[in-house]
Order: structure tokens, then sequence, then C-alpha cells
């Protein structure tokens, strides 16, 4: 018996399927996904909410800075008048904030729509954009920005039907873009594996790398362009924990080469170039037995007979979908998604999770030299304005941010967050997080919004309340969320707290940790007056979050208790709560990859599952663990 399970809300697989650029639809209606814009310019390729709100969207995340426009041609089949709808919202609305930072308009032809667009609603929803008269042909649209805050666009339909207005629930707008865009329901064959890796952070990199050094045929699914997931340049916390351990120093050597230990200059938040993720590309694509699939978001699995048969994935930029199956199957996502869909046993704290970050860092635009390694978008203007001998960094007032005028924050007059550091260094750092209390899933877009009122606001306030920092500007800030805790996948074992404080020991230890009991709360010396918006976390410390490592994690803990042909690595292994804080950090995750691969290898050629693996060939996985990382299977 074969069945599909959905991603959260059902319709979002309608929005799947369509080419870039396929303007004309029945009813004589034009839509234009703005992610399928020919050019995105300056704006960035948002799709962390995209099973939720229901599709990726462009973010003209500019630092205060309006951002180069996003461009694309419409083809007119029909001269006329054309009614335009534009799928927006005003990011700040939810919290009832003044201002609307995220305006923009739609430029057709070169002409402005006479509306500004990002001004109104809390929820997504089609604005209107009121008619113009197009002539048959080509038509050149744009999103010009107008603040470098935040803007955001999902889509622009222009309808001949002036009565028409797409609609806003979510099953019947499946229905539109279906229609509008000669969506298909079936999906191209991606082909078949031995291993299906879903998600290309640190752990699904280092298990498909492994699995494929260990002779399977592998495919590793990534939604984002780059690997490494939070460890990447668009997250930016370093990968943290001990590789190489004894008695098995070779688990880890996968790790290294995908992101080298710690060196001088090496942190949460520094230069995108150090956190390597063309080194991460490089070495995934070196493996003939690996196929990548970048920009892949799986939103969809195929079960059979209880097993997994396949994932479908939608390409966040083109909306192609396509099947891929596979024997078996390892979730890396964080999110613990495929297992999820799949039916998995899993559990999930309702409140007080560790919260996602935010992270920050500042530039300082006296300085030539770092004005020439500037990552921001208007790089061109800053250094000809350091040329010149100005070097003044004026940042706008931020009504609509979190208001801190008369709060604390780590880096305001001499407050620090946790173990100390000088006030530059407090400013987006580890413990500027929020969304505690919040759904990492459902809520991600509002989690990721709010760390940026509270970026906004406290910048706001250093440089036009305290006037501090005159010629200092944003640098970089993350637009992803780095998240730390949602869904846990539940395995033959759930490892806690406790059995690293007793030291309890596994006889299938196969990973090691090293990282303390370390979970976040809300930090009470900042969060006064800010109830259900705290931005500043304080982690657990002392002798009760210790305990002797390296401590070895069992196997039984990285796969599925139900879901016979599921493995897992990541944050959403089995372990409760406090079993998180120990294995949660990147170095560490990617050596539970390792053995994945390992594993995976095991099952395939011997004939068995995963747990199989445990009760029948525990003396070959530890035979294996004994390999070098660079070791290959002919």
């Amino acid at each position: 018996m074969k069945r599909i399970a959905f991603i959260i809300v059902a319709w979002s697989q309608a929005l799947m399927g369509y080419a870039a650029d396929r303007p004309v639809a029945p009813g004589n209606t034009l839509l234009l996904e703005a992610e399928a814009f020919s050019d995105t310019g300056g704006w960035d390729l948002d799709q962390q909410a995209m099973d939720v709100m229901g599709s990726p969207y462009l973010l003209a995340h500019g630092l205060g800075v309006p951002v180069p426009d996003a461009t694309t041609v419409a083809r007119v089949p029909e001269a006329g008048k054309y009614r335009v709808w534009v799928r927006t919202r005003d990011w700040v609305a939810p919290w009832k904030a003044p201002g609307a930072p995220g305006r923009f308009q739609v430029v057709l032809d070169g002409r402005p729509l006479s509306p500004t667009f990002g001004t109104e609603g809390a929820d997504w929803h089609w604005q209107d954009g009121g008619t113009v008269d197009l002539p048959a042909g080509e038509t050149k649209v744009a999103l010009h920005d107008l603040t470098g805050f935040e803007g955001r666009c999902d889509a622009v339909a222009l309808s001949r039907d002036l009565a028409f207005r797409p609609p806003n629930d979510p099953a019947a707008l499946a229905e539109f873009r279906m229609k509008a865009l000669g969506l298909t329901a079936e999906p191209a064959d991606g082909g078949e594996f031995d291993l299906v890796v879903v998600g290309g952070g640190i752990a699904g990199t280092c298990a498909a790398v492994s699995a494929a050094r260990n002779g399977l045929r592998v495919a590793l699914v990534q939604d984002r362009p780059v690997l490494g997931g939070n460890g990447s340049s668009e997250v930016r916390v370093w990968p943290e924990g001990h590789t190489k351990q004894k008695p098995y120093p070779h688990i880890g050597e996968i790790v290294e080469e995908l992101t080298p230990p710690k060196g001088p200059g090496d942190r949460n938040a520094a230069a995108g170039e150090r956190f390597t993720d063309q080194r991460k590309l490089d070495v995934a694509r070196a493996e003939p037995r690996l196929t990548l699939m970048l920009e892949q978001r799986v939103n969809a699995v195929e079960m059979k007979d209880g097993k997994i048969a396949a994932v479908v994935a939608q390409n966040t930029r083109t909306a192609q979908r396509v099947r891929v199956r596979g024997k078996l199957f390892a979730d890396c996502t964080g999110d613990a998604t495929v297992g999820f869909l799949a039916g998995a046993d899993h559990e999930m704290e309702r409140d007080g999770k560790m919260g996602a970050s935010n992270l920050w860092n500042l530039l300082d635009t006296a300085d030539p030299a770092a004005v020439l390694k500037c990552e921001c978008k208007d790089k061109d203007a800053l250094t000809i304005g350091v040329r010149e001998g100005q070097t003044a960094a004026p940042f706008p007032r931020c009504p609509w941010a979190l208001d801190l005028t008369d709060k604390p924050f780590p880096g305001r007059k001499l407050k620090k967050g946790q173990w100390g550091g000088n006030p530059l260094s407090n400013l987006g750092a580890w413990f500027w997080e929020t969304g505690f209390d919040m759904d990492m899933i459902r809520d991600i877009e509002r989690i990721r919004d709010q760390n940026l009122r509270a970026m906004y606001g406290a910048w706001d306030v250093l440089k036009n309340v305290d006037g501090l920092y005159p010629n200092h500007r944003l640098g970089w800030v993350a637009y992803i969320a780095g998240k730390r805790e949602s869904r846990r996948l539940l395995g033959d074992v759930l490892l806690t707290g406790d059995d690293f404080r007793k030291g309890v020991a596994y006889e299938d230890g196969c990973f090691p940790c090293s990282w303390s009991i370390d979970l976040h709360a809300p930090d009470p010396a900042f969060s006064k007056g800010l109830d259900g918006q705290e931005f500043i976390s304080k982690a657990t410390e002392g002798a009760a979050y210790k305990y002797k490592g390296p401590y070895w994690a069992p196997y039984r803990t990285l796969y599925s208790r139900n879901i016979p042909n599921l493995f897992m690595a990541g944050r959403n292994i089995s372990v409760n709560r406090e079993g998180l804080g120990p294995v949660r950090v990147m170095r560490t995750t990617g050596m539970m990859g390792e053995i994945v691969g390992k594993a995976a290898w095991i099952a395939v050629s011997q004939g068995t599952t995963p747990r199989g693996v445990y009760q029948n060939h525990l003396p070959l996985l530890r035979e294996m663990m004994s390999k070098p990382g660079v070791y290959r299977k002919p």
C-alpha cells in the first residue's frame, strides 16, 4: 500500500512543477513567481518558511540600504488593461509597529505602479496594485526596494479580468497557482539510490561523503545553494566539538576535511570566507558515487509497506519537482522533516525550548582594509565614499524595531552577555537569540523577524540615542535563522542528560561527545519588560551540566524506532531535551553522519536494516570505525 505524506500544509505541493518565466495562464492571468525572476538583483531568496506560507520569496536584505532591483520579463499575450496584484506583507504588522519598513515598488517597463507595496497586512496576502495598460509582447517587470529593511515579495499577478482577485485561502491559492502556471502533478524522476540523505548541513554532508566512500550510490538533497547549514557562510555558527578521539581516532576525519579545527580569527559571525563553503562543495563533488542536489527542498515523502520509498523535492528557484527513490534514507534536516512526514515517532517541546540565533557583525568604515573586504551589497558606493574621506556612517531611526531606548542589552553602557568580552564583541554574539516559546517550524519567519527587530533596535539606540560608533555600520547580518532545537526523532535508545552525568556506557558507543549539557533560556538580566520578545539568552553552567568526556553516544540514537529504513544525524537524533545539549554542536553531528554512512553500507551489503546493523553486525561497524576517513571501497 503506497501513500504520500505532505509537510505541514498539503496544498504546498501544488506550488511545484512550473518552469521559470512561464507566464501565460488560463483566464488571461499572468503569474510571475518572484523566486523565478531571471535576475534577482540584490534580493535574497528565502525558502525557510515556504512550507507554511506556500512558496519561497525574495527578501530585500540590505541592512538599511536599498538593494538593486530584481527583474524579469512578462510575455503579455494580449494588449489591454490589466489589474496587478502583488503577494506580500508588512512584516512588522504582527507587533503593530509603525513605519512599514519593507516598502518596495513594482515597476513595469520603467514606470512604477502608484501603490507602494509591503505596507499593509500582518499576513501574506495579495495587495492591489491597480490597473495598467500593457502592450502585447514583452514587458519588463522589476521589484524596486525603497528601504533595504527586509521588504519581501512572493509573486506578481497580472489579470485581464479586472474583477478577479487571487485567493488567499491556502487550498484555493494552490489551485490558482497550478492553473496559472501550468503545473503538473507528477514529479520528474530523480533516480534511485542506496542512500538518500536529506539536509546538507555538516551532519548530512558527512553522511553522504562517508556512504559514498564506502561504496554506496548516494543522493545529497539540500535546500540552499551551499552546504554546511549553521556552519555555512549564510548562518555562521562556528562548528564546535572535539573530533578524532580515542579509541576511534579516525572518526571525525571527514568532518575536518569539511571544516578544519578552529584557528585564530575563527568565531561566530566571522567573515564568510572562514566558513569554507567552496571547500565543502569540493569535497562532496569529488565523490563519483555522490549526486549533489542543491536548492531542492524536500516537502513530501512516499511510503510503501511502512517504509520510505521516495522523497519529493521542489527546486526553490524553478519549482520543478523531482522524486528521489532509495533503499535507505537519512534525515539530517535538523527539523526532522523526513521522519515527521513518514510518521516516525518524535517529540518536540511546546514551551521553553532554545531559540534561534541571529548573528551579525559590524564594519568600521574608517578602516580602508575592512571596507575592501566588506560583504555588503553597496560595496562600490561605500568604497568610493571612503576614498573621498567620507567615513561617517549614519543610520536611520527605526520606530518599527524593538524599542530598546530605556532597556539594557549586551554591548550597551557596560552591559555584557554571559562570559563578558568588549562592547563590540557583545553585539551579534551567540546569545542574540529568540523564539523560546514559539514553534521553530510554523513560526520561523516571525522568529527570524523578531531577531531582526531586536538587532535593528539595538543598533538604532547605539547610533542615534547613545551617539556611539559614528564610523561603524552593519557589515553582515544573517537572514537564515540558526536553529538550535525543534523536533527530535525517537530511536531504540533515548539518550538523556543523566546518561552523560552518570557516564552510562553503551556497547554501541560510536561517536564522541565533548560539549557540555548546554541549554539556553532567556537571560533574566535582559528580559524585563520583554515578555514574549526576549532576545538575549543565557546558557546553563556549573557542575550539574558537566560530565567526564569524551562520552561515546550509542548508535541506537541514529535510526528511527518505527520507520525501518530511516537513519538520522544532527540535532534531530534520539535524545531528550537535556541530552540535546552535548550532541547538537556541528563537529559532533558530523561524526554522527560519518557513522550513518558506514552503517548504511553494512545495511545494504548485508541486506538488513539500520536496526539490524546493531543486532547482527556491531563488530563489523566497529571494524569500519577503525578505518581512515579517506578510505574508499573499490
